[in-house]
């Protein structure tokens, strides 16, 4: 494990060889591209952040104050999904700009077996590979991939802080070890821990990222800030719990019968053993207690980002650098029965993306778009050449303007074969045996009415399946994942 010491790329296997960056420019550029300084980037990425961001329209409004301003700065994209609902292939498609059905990482994965599965990942550029090619710095801290940085691709890579922790012993509230009934692992629970915030590993990160800002002078940098709350285990200090009292706690919608009109298939894929159903949280009378917790991390992160963003501003390169936000995916909270993410309802995918490219006032974009898209959307937006084998689309024209006609859908893949497919209105989830659930998200945003055996929808379904791959790469043979009874089966 890394120490909160930086580990300097030099001191690891993978070479970095670099022409200096004005000699690069101009060799790829002639002498014109030397006229303006190159932009920067800024990378952060936030874990398990679902849209109770008060920006969003979730059904919950968490106050994040911070990622607000960021949001009113530049674009956000209300309509964004991630392409894996779970942080390993999650990651590794935003990192590669390729999708699970090309590389084959469907499920979990370790950093340095994501360009092994298959000829397309290897062949694949992780996005700081590609900006150091042209001249740029790297730096990473935090929760970039699902470990960090064990890819070993960042110039110099900030550790992991502590990462998940600090932890307890024993636990607050959960621990499925302890329970009879309950399968497999998990991380979940829920307290006021540790004493500071300066114990957090999130507070270190930031604090590696603000030295860094000040420190680096005349070469161009992509730097990406990865930060773990509001993952599990929902742990923060006592001061951000009291900004949310009990009484004030608002739960989100739910519904007893949820499952009675999806298929069987889709309840072995989403099943979640190890995880507490809402049934059990509300007979504990815990699930007010789970809200509040997921919102004290909320706005423990909201501010350390504010903190980073103030760092930023108050630098010299304010005016230069181009911020992108994202999390990884969303994630359930009570709504159908499930504290989890893992499964490719909308709670599941949906995720918070902004874009800063300092060019552009606030803008709102509602067309689905999709994480993979960010990697092709940078290299726009920063002018550096345009990588032809990418899956992802770049935003540019949609961060220029936002009505663009977009017919493209956004897909999330939870395991070879199954897929969700996003519209600007509808949702498809078709599953590996054939079966399907279809939902009207103007007229049901909770997913509560299954209408993919109303023939009324079979136009709508078949122009949806237009976006199905038209081929599905193995599953990584480096895939260990063991999430419940059907994924186990597979990578056993």
């Amino acid at each position: 494990m890394y120490s909160s010491q930086y580990i300097a790329k030099e001191n690891r296997p993978k070479m970095n060889i670099k022409l200096p960056f004005t000699l690069l420019l101009i060799c790829l550029f002639g002498w014109g591209a030397y006229s303006q300084s190159p932009k920067n980037v800024l990378m952060i990425a936030i874990d398990d952040l679902n849209d109770f961001v008060s920006c969003m329209d979730g059904s919950i409004q968490i106050p994040t104050p911070n990622i607000d301003r960021l949001a009113a700065q530049g674009v956000l994209f209300t309509n964004a999904h991630c392409q894996a609902p779970i942080c390993g292939p999650s990651r590794a498609s935003i990192m590669t700009g390729l999708y699970p059905s090309t590389t084959g990482n469907y499920l979990q994965l370790q950093d340095r077996d994501i360009k092994k599965s298959n000829p397309a990942a290897r062949t694949a550029e992780f996005i700081p590979d590609y900006f150091e090619k042209h001249g740029y710095q790297s730096f990473g801290v935090g929760k970039i991939f699902h470990q960090g940085d064990n890819a070993q691709v960042f110039d110099t890579y900030g550790g992991k802080n502590g990462f998940y922790g600090p932890r307890v012993s024993p636990r607050f509230h959960y621990d499925p070890a302890l329970l009879a009934h309950k399968k497999g692992n998990t991380m979940t629970d829920w307290g006021a821990y540790p004493e500071h915030d300066s114990l957090m590993p999130d507070y270190k990160s930031t604090q590696w990222a603000l030295a860094k800002l000040q420190e680096i002078k005349d070469q161009p940098f992509f730097m990406a800030v990865g930060y773990i709350r509001p993952h599990v285990p929902w742990y923060v200090p006592q001061k951000w719990f009291d900004r949310f009292p009990l009484d004030s706690i608002v739960l989100p919608p739910y519904l007893a019968n949820d499952y009675d009109d999806i298929p069987a298939f889709a309840k072995r894929v989403t099943e979640a053993p190890q995880m507490p159903t809402t049934e059990e949280m509300q007979a504990q009378n815990q699930w007010k207690k789970i809200i509040q917790a997921y919102s004290a991390c909320v706005a423990f992160v909201d501010h350390e980002i504010g903190k980073l963003l103030n760092g930023l501003e108050a630098s010299e390169h304010a005016e230069n650098t181009i911020v992108a936000l994202w999390s990884d995916h969303g994630y359930h909270l009570g709504e159908k029965n499930r504290f989890a993410k893992q499964a490719l309802w909308e709670r599941d995918t949906r995720t918070v993306l902004i874009v800063k490219d300092g060019t552009h006032t606030h803008k709102t974009v509602t067309a689905p778009v999709q994480l993979v898209d960010l990697y092709p959307t940078l290299l726009e937006l920063t002018g550096l050449p345009k990588k032809t084998d990418l899956d992802g689309r770049s935003l540019a024209p949609l961060i220029k303007r936002p009505n663009t006609i977009w017919p493209f859908p956004a897909l999330s893949f939870y395991g070879h074969g199954n897929l969700a497919i996003r519209d600007h209105r509808f949702r498809l989830i078709r599953y590996a045996d054939g079966s399907r659930e279809l939902y009207d998200m103007k007229t049901d945003p909770n997913e509560w009415r299954n209408l993919a055996q109303d023939s009324n929808y079979l136009e709508t379904i078949n122009v949806l399946e237009e976006a199905l791959p038209e081929h599905w790469a193995d599953l990584s043979p480096f895939s260990k994942y063991n999430f419940n009874a059907y994924f186990r089966a597979l990578t056993e």
